[in-house]
């Protein structure tokens, strides 16, 4: 051929080689095609829109919120914060020999209170009339027995929580309350098992890891114990007296309701087999409890945990209460400043390291 292939002419046989219906369905997948393409663009544009929209409506002044994990760990050292703290404010009302300078120590301190002073108070430290009981004769006689004496305040929706949440919260703040201080297994210096079974998960490990520590982070203090084969309880029966304060709080960008917690506690002990030992041993335990949501959870920390106790030896360190009972060596610490009395709820508080009491 004088001009070559027509090219033109042989596209056109072709085509019309193909009959009208697959030519119909031919066009039908090229404008499928088009359109999920065009369909494709318009979505990831309409993210890109939903993205800025997000980003606009961010309150002034906040900054944008960190990628998911570095979320999560900020909210784990933010929790580690609070249990240090947690854990220094038990050892200045515990111990405040150990961060205070000489002197007298502030108000808010709870110090551990010595034995009363024979020749100050004339009062013995022992039950009056066993005959009736190890509290007769004394204040906490009528007093409530046991969990029922943390008397607590009636819920109510506080610090962005609702009635029931807070209603909760006051529950477990109860249950650890009784935990920390009535379970039998824990007062007689074993592993306070029932206190960290309640406390948050993220709290857990810290309590057990500072457990019987030697120096100030010690977390037995947290609890109450006697020094292992010291004491044993004399009947079931243990006094309680007091009040729980519900305030609210927002603290590292966490709001929620405040449980305060302040406590007198009377146990009847005795020197292990010695039934003449018997005396009564008060406790002064105060706590601060936070109560808020966290992923969805109700979670309850234990921000703070202090007290004294009466008639304690002052000269023994550790976290464990050691008695003083009538019979014992006297104390290598002696106690100042005047006699405080360790049944008034309102009354001032030891204002020193080793103070004396009135007698229980």
């Amino acid at each position: 051929m004088p001009h070559g292939d027509d090219l033109d002419q042989r596209f056109n046989e072709l085509v019309a080689q193909i009959d009208a219906e697959q030519q119909r369905k031919m066009r039908a997948a090229a404008k499928k095609g088009a359109k999920e393409s065009r369909r494709a663009r318009g979505d990831e544009l309409e993210r890109l829109r939903r993205e800025a929209r997000r980003e606009a409506a961010w309150e002034p002044g906040w900054e944008a919120p960190p990628p998911r994990r570095r979320m999560r760990r900020g909210w784990l050292a933010v929790a580690g914060m609070a249990a240090v703290l947690a854990a220094a404010g038990a050892v200045v009302s515990l111990r405040p020999d150990l961060l205070a300078p000489a002197g007298p120590v502030p108000e808010e301190t709870m110090p551990v209170a010595a034995a009363p002073l024979p020749s100050q108070t004339g009062a013995d430290t022992g039950p009056e009339d066993t005959s009736g009981g190890p509290f007769a004769g004394s204040e906490a006689e009528s007093w409530a027995e046991g969990a029922a004496g943390f008397v607590m305040p009636e819920a109510k929706a506080i610090g962005g929580l609702s009635k029931e949440d807070v209603a909760e919260g006051i529950a477990r703040t109860r249950d650890l309350l009784a935990a920390a201080h009535l379970d039998r297994e824990t007062l007689m210096g074993g592993e306070p098992k029932a206190f960290m079974k309640l406390l948050p998960p993220k709290e857990r490990p810290w309590f057990r890891e500072h457990l019987d520590r030697e120096g100030p982070g010690d977390t037995r203090w947290w609890v109450t114990s006697f020094a292992p084969g010291t004491a044993e309880q004399v009947g079931d029966v243990i006094k309680v007296r007091g009040r729980t304060k519900l305030t609210s709080f927002e603290l590292d960008g966490r709001e929620g309701a405040k449980l305060e917690a302040d406590y007198i506690i009377v146990h009847a002990v005795r020197r292990p087999g010695q039934p003449d030992t018997t005396i009564r041993l008060l406790t002064r335990k105060r706590g601060t409890f936070l109560v808020y949501r966290e992923a969805g959870e109700l979670v309850v920390w234990v921000r703070q945990s202090g007290g004294y106790a009466t008639p304690a030896r002052c000269d023994m360190d550790g976290g464990f209460i050691h008695p003083s009972y009538d019979d014992s060596t006297p104390s290598t610490k002696s106690p100042v400043g005047d006699p405080v009395d360790p049944y008034e709820l309102d009354g001032p508080q030891p204002k020193y390291n080793c103070q004396a009491s009135t007698g229980t």
